[in-house]
């Protein structure tokens, strides 16, 4: 075994118990049902209830994948959240609550920010640092999403934003251990569409204020047709790239991937990204019923796959992210 490996043996999710339905999402924005549910392509998703707080989310997942490790939670050596930064409080850490609330007391705790893109680039840092520090060998890993919150149904600059859901995603790292190794990560960025999605007030650009509006403190997008031809330009060619990268020390092609835990992205773009890769769509899980929940995805993704029978050792299985900013990541696994 070398001594470099690092291994997933444990995930998990949380989801609150609320449900929105297309049919909801299409009352409150005015678009058809048929275009939610078939083009921006959710059936249904999660809404956060008033407890559901990301630092109590991420935990809650965390408690999953340190029960399916068989881990106790003082064996964690570190806690890091890639999740959203709209959470509990603004210029706090989540990572030292998740870590009080699982009761890590050994770990430390910080976090780390790529927006949707966040689960490669959270996997690409702890195998880093796991390969760096020996004294690293489990690291826990959460994340947990609410910006739905953020998204108003009047505004058709958010209306790409309509699929944002509600949850927690966690994964556990093992050091020393081919369990589900992680084989490689990479990340490209393209800072070009850095301030085409944001929420206006809040920051130290406009601070809030007696002046600010409730409309600016809503994630809006602005140049919404520059952002439209500039990422119709460039995504397509930055997922395949990323995916090469993160597949260059493998020694396979894309086509070969038997499972793509992928972002959800607007139905006919998922099936085009399958296409470009090679890849039939039954190597893929749509999260029609689930929506878009920042950097949950690839967790949630990975969990169904687990529970319907998708994977088999041997398997090479990649993460793929890609968050506003703009940042497309990839992680690349043996199952």
């Amino acid at each position: 075994m070398s001594e470099y490996a690092v291994g997933i043996i444990g995930w998990g999710t949380y989801w609150p118990e609320q449900i929105q339905t297309a049919g909801e999402i299409a009352e409150r924005s005015g678009l058809p049902v048929h275009v939610i549910a078939d083009k921006i392509g959710v059936r249904q998703k999660r809404v956060a209830g008033p407890e559901d707080h990301c630092s109590v989310m991420a935990a809650k997942a965390g408690e999953v994948a340190l029960r399916r490790a068989g881990v106790k939670p003082e064996e964690v050596d570190l806690v890091l959240y890639h999740g959203s930064e709209f959470k509990d409080y603004v210029v706090w850490s989540a990572a030292t609550k998740v870590q009080a609330l699982l009761g890590c007391s050994r770990a430390a705790a910080f976090e780390a920010y790529a927006l949707c893109a966040g689960t490669p680039v959270a996997l690409k840092i702890a195998r880093g640092l796991m390969r760096d520090d020996e004294s690293l060998r489990k690291v826990l890993l959460v994340t947990a999403s609410r910006e739905a919150d953020l998204v108003s149904y009047e505004d058709p600059g958010a209306r790409f934003m309509y699929s944002f859901g509600a949850g927690g995603g966690a994964m556990l790292l093992s050091r020393d251990d081919t369990t589900h190794q992680v084989l490689g990560s990479a990340v490209i960025s393209d800072g070009s569409l850095s301030e085409n999605v944001v929420m206006p007030a809040g920051g130290s650009r406009t601070p809030c204020s007696a002046e600010t509006q409730p409309k600016d403190h809503r994630l809006t997008t602005f140049r919404l047709d520059e952002m439209g031809e500039r990422l119709t330009e460039v995504s397509m060619p930055n997922f395949e790239a990323v995916v090469r990268k993160a597949l260059s020390g493998t020694g396979k092609r894309p086509d070969e991937i038997a499972f793509l835990g992928a972002v959800h992205m607007k139905r006919s773009f998922h099936e085009a990204l399958l296409s470009q890769l090679g890849l039939p769509a039954d190597r893929a899980i749509y999260l029609e019923d689930y929506g878009h929940v920042q950097s949950v995805d690839q967790v949630l993704a990975l969990e169904l796959a687990a529970e319907r029978g998708m994977l088999k050792p041997g398997d090479l299985i990649v993460l793929l992210g890609a968050g506003t900013g703009y940042t497309w990541s990839a992680t690349a696994i043996r199952w």
